[in-house]
């Protein structure tokens, strides 16, 4: 019996190819390492195994940053290219994962006055971060051992700053760190606010009164719904404030956050726009809603 003939290019079929499944190749994967990036920060902050691999939840953390740097490169690009320097101030920074991701991306090829602040409470985290500075040559970072509330009138930090970050600083510390930009006149505001409770408390507070006098407490009048609410209006009162400070606000959603309510963006950048109406627009959602005693926290110019 003749054998069937190979077409002449055709590729020769390992034995157990049929058990095979396709390897993707890194370079496949939306969520592999971006060109530039150093294998040895992404060892360093456990991103990568020893021997370069990244798990599952690696490549979480590693999808998270990068779609975050998505949004604050062009930003910081924007302001290098007016003004020659750029200076970051990142709030709440923990082991500094966000800045040391901008810094090996954006900042190291600078090689100018543009530099990196991160502000965090725990000493040990400040002291290692600085140790993995020095050692991988990032000369244009520091870290202060400070809470953002105290970093407002710290002689630490310049009297100006171009942008404040602030990824996930649980409750009232993303209000500490809008005020610290509005008074360090930033350019840039980006902040992923988190646990969102004051506003909740005041709600459940003065829940007894409002009922009486206005049909909306029924939006939040069971203990889920205060919650929820109150977390929502928070942000929504934040978007006003810095609208009354003259900037221009969006928001939009981070990915990577799909089981979490932590995944709401707000990017503000200042364009010295009017403010009286949304000044009187927080006055009045204010007023509408009970939360009067909250207008020290959400002052206007």
């Amino acid at each position: 019996m003749a054998k069937k003939s190979r077409a002449p290019n055709a590729p020769i079929a390992s034995p157990d190819s049929s058990d095979q499944k396709p390897q993707a190749s890194p370079a496949s994967d939306k969520h592999e390492i971006r060109p530039g990036q150093s294998i040895e920060l992404l060892k360093e902050l456990h991103i990568l195994t020893r021997d370069g691999k990244m798990n599952q939840d690696s490549r979480r953390k590693l999808k998270q940053v990068y779609h975050l740097f998505q949004f604050i490169e062009p930003l910081l690009a924007e302001i290098h290219a007016k003004q020659g320097s750029v200076t970051l101030v990142d709030h709440g920074a923990g082991k500094s994962f966000l800045g040391f991701i901008l810094y090996d991306l954006y900042f190291k090829a600078l090689r100018d006055r543009s530099h990196i602040f991160g502000i965090e409470t725990r000493a040990e985290l400040v002291e290692k971060s600085e140790e993995l500075a020095a050692r991988l040559g990032f000369e244009g970072m520091s870290f202060v051992n400070l809470s953002v509330a105290e970093s407002i009138t710290s002689d630490r930090l310049p009297e100006t700053v171009d942008v404040v970050t602030a990824l996930h600083a649980c409750n009232t510390a993303t209000d500490d760190a809008i005020h610290f930009a509005l008074q360090k006149k930033a350019k840039t505001i980006v902040v992923v606010p988190c646990c969102q409770a004051e506003i909740a408390a005041v709600l459940r507070k003065n829940k007894g009164h409002s009922l009486s006098k206005n049909v909306l407490t029924e939006m939040w009048r069971h203990p889920l719904h205060t919650r929820e609410f109150g977390s929502q209006i928070t942000n929504v009162l934040r978007c006003l404030q810095l609208e009354s400070h003259g900037y221009q606000v969006s928001v939009t959603e981070l990915v990577g956050w799909e089981h979490s309510m932590k995944n709401e963006l707000i990017i503000a950048q200042f364009k010295d726009l009017p403010r009286g109406k949304p000044a009187q627009r927080l006055s009045d959602v204010l007023e509408t809603l009970g939360l009067e005693e909250m207008r020290e926290r959400f002052f206007t110019a």
